[in-house]
């Protein structure tokens, strides 16, 4: 497999997560929503990484720590809001959580900050899709 191929692969499923995304908000399951914004931005990135680096990204999900990695090889700086974005995304992978974390996470959690997630998740993957050379 080249490195487009698994430019592809990663792009691919990133943005099925995101039309997830807006599948979820619509149903009115926003922890979700941010789990899907989540998974996309972080599926984008190991695509990126795997571009710029020729490696397979590893095994995080730690989105801040996956740009830091490669962001130096991104023809533009990451802005600060886009950092505080992956921040705050980190926080809402899901895998082996326990039932009382995404509680606690599903009572910080509404319509009106998911909404704003999910448009600023929107906004970054539309600007690290132009970070591919």
């Amino acid at each position: 497999m080249t490195t487009d191929e698994k430019y592809e692969y990663w792009l691919e499923i990133a943005q099925y997560d995101l039309e997830s995304a807006d599948v979820m908000f619509g149903g009115g399951r926003w922890l979700y929503v941010l789990f899907m914004c989540q998974q996309a931005i972080e599926k984008l990135v190991k695509g990126l990484y795997t571009v710029y680096l020729g490696e397979i990204p590893p095994k995080t999900h730690n989105i801040a720590l996956l740009v830091k990695r490669v962001a130096y090889k991104f023809p533009e700086v990451i802005s600060d809001e886009h950092t505080a974005l992956f921040d705050t995304l980190s926080k809402y992978y899901l895998n082996n959580r326990y039932p009382d974390y995404m509680s606690k996470l599903s009572e910080q959690t509404d319509k009106s900050e998911t909404e704003r997630v999910l448009i600023k998740s929107k906004e970054a993957f539309a600007w690290l899709l132009t970070m591919k050379r």
